[in-house]
Parts: structure tokens; sequence; C-alpha cells
């Protein structure tokens, strides 16, 4: 049986995505017997963002429910281009503790590092200008950039704001949005809500809408669209983080849309607008389980509810 050497030592996996077993224990966590199609799998050695810690002399990964840091110099679960620069990265002088983001773009590898400490060195900064990176950010204040990161969602390139939500890896960005094209099908306008930076809103032509990202500025949490003005769709898109959009779900229910478009990351929101939306009139069609998080427990939804 194959293995992975941090198994079990680093805490950012359940499960050993490289042993042969793999699909045959996460399947067990998978809690969803009205599923309408076969799970998803997203291919190990693909994921395009990581988020290491560091301490004083240390980078790597928290181990299993402690603050201690495995050293990570190479993981088997991202790309190649972020495995390249990781030797380089846990050499840097740090001299405080936090976590770095590190996301393989279009046009090179983005840092972005958050820290209790708002401030870094000389030191520091010169060791930074001296890595084969593109940008690097220090609780969000640029230290260094020679280029402007972009990331494309199919053949629509788009700038990368640090730090910003992104779907981890291309593969499973590309599975969702296809599913998303094809179960849109002959809508003529569509709502993209909670769009981030747009995987599925460039695709379809949509309105998008979020907090942050690309599409038109509203906290659909505290201010969703109301069913008068998502009366004008013939398909909205749902695509919230862990917390679910139970607002956004409750405004649904007094519209008219025929067809809704819900992607989860977290099995119980889902669970709890699924129930909003099915006691407010809609059907759920559609329920395919995606591996987007590779090694983990968790399952990205897809689902279609129609009425």
């Amino acid at each position: 049986m194959k293995t992975c050497p941090f198994f079990g030592k680093c805490g950012g996996c359940a499960f050993d995505f490289t042993a042969d077993d793999y699909r045959e224990k996460k399947l067990k966590v998978l809690n969803a017997p009205d599923l309408t199609g076969a799970p998803v799998w997203i291919e190990p050695g693909t994921r395009r963002r990581t988020e290491f810690c560091f301490a004083p002399g240390q980078f790597g990964l928290y181990a299993p429910h402690s603050k201690d840091i495995v050293p990570i110099t190479h993981c088997p679960g991202v790309v190649p281009e972020i495995n390249q620069v990781l030797p380089a990265i846990a050499a840097l002088p740090f001299a405080a503790t936090g976590s770095a983001l590190i996301t393989k773009c279009d046009n090179g590898i983005d840092m972005a590092i958050t820290s209790d400490i708002p401030y870094f060195g000389p030191e520091f900064k010169r060791a930074v200008e001296q890595l084969p990176l593109i940008r690097v950010t220090w609780n969000k204040t640029v230290i260094m950039q020679r280029a402007n990161p972009i990331i494309s969602f199919g053949d629509h390139p788009t700038p990368y704001p640090s730090g910003v939500f992104l779907q981890p890896s291309i593969p499973s960005a590309d599975i969702m949005r296809d599913l998303v094209v094809r179960h849109a099908a002959g809508a003529r306008r569509v709502a993209d809500l909670f769009c981030g930076l747009g995987n599925f809103t460039f695709a379809l032509n949509a309105d998008g809408f979020d907090i942050s990202g690309t599409g038109m500025k509203r906290d659909l949490f505290n201010k969703p669209l109301p069913g008068r003005m998502l009366n004008q769709y013939d398909c909205v898109i749902m695509d919230p983080p862990r917390a679910g959009a139970m607002a956004q779900c409750r405004e649904l229910i007094t519209s008219q849309v025929p067809r809704i478009i819900y992607i989860s990351c977290n099995p119980d929101t889902f669970a709890r607008d699924r129930r909003i939306l099915t006691h407010g009139g809609y059907r759920i069609t559609q329920l395919i389980p995606i591996d987007q998080f590779i090694g983990s427990t968790h399952w990205e939804l897809f689902s279609v509810f129609e009425k």
C-alpha cells in the first residue's frame, strides 16, 4: 500500500489520499442517501493553494490537535510549482508566528502571510525579495511584487486579490463550472450569488453578487436579494461559504425562480438550507458529491432545485 510520508504526523489530512483504499474510506463519511450521480473524484497533486504555518525557525503544518509544527518542504497534495518553492519559503527568517497561504496563479506563485505581529523586519524583506514569487503580502501589506497575479476561469483572466477565496484546484473548479453551465442550460438570465472571482459568472454572462470579488458588492448574509428582485431571473446559482445561505434561501422561496443551482462545502448548512427550499416548494432534482478537498472529511455537494 502506498502512503503519504507525512500522514499521521501532520494534521493536514484526515485520510491518506495516496493509499489504495482512500476512496473506500472517504465514501464512508458521505451521508447523502439520495444521490443522483456517482461521486466525482479529483486527482491528488492538483491543489493550487495551501495554507502553511510558521514560527521562528519553523515552517510546515501543525501536528494533529497540536500547535507543534511538522516541517514540510514537499507535499504530495499540491501542484509541482508550489513544491518547487517550498524549500526556499521554509528557509525564510521567520521571527513571528502565523500562516502563509501559497497560491499558484496563471503567471506565478503568490504568498499571503497572516500574523499577529503587524510588522516585518528588513532582513525578512530582503530574503523575500530573493524568492521566485510574483507577490508576497504581510497582513495585506505588499512586501514584494513583480506582477499582478492572474487567475483564469475558462478563457477569462481575472486579477487575484491577496488571500481571497479560490477553489483549491483547477480540475475541481472546471468540473463544477461545467456542471453549472450544463444544468443552467436554457436560462435567459442568471444570478450568481456569492460569486467570488467569477468561476460561474463569466461562463453564463450572469449578474454576480458578493461582498468581495468580481460581482456587485452586496452582503448576502445580512442583505439578501429580495424575492421581488429575484423574479427577473430564470436561474439562480449559489456557492456560499461554509455558513451557507439561510437568509438568501428564505428570500428565494418567496420568489418565482424556477431553478436554483446550489453548491455547498458544508453538508450541515446544506441540509438546513435544503429544508428551507423544499418546505418552500422546491424539489431537489440533482445531488452529486465532489471530492474537492482531497484527504479531508469534507465533500463538496452540487445540487439543483426546481419548482
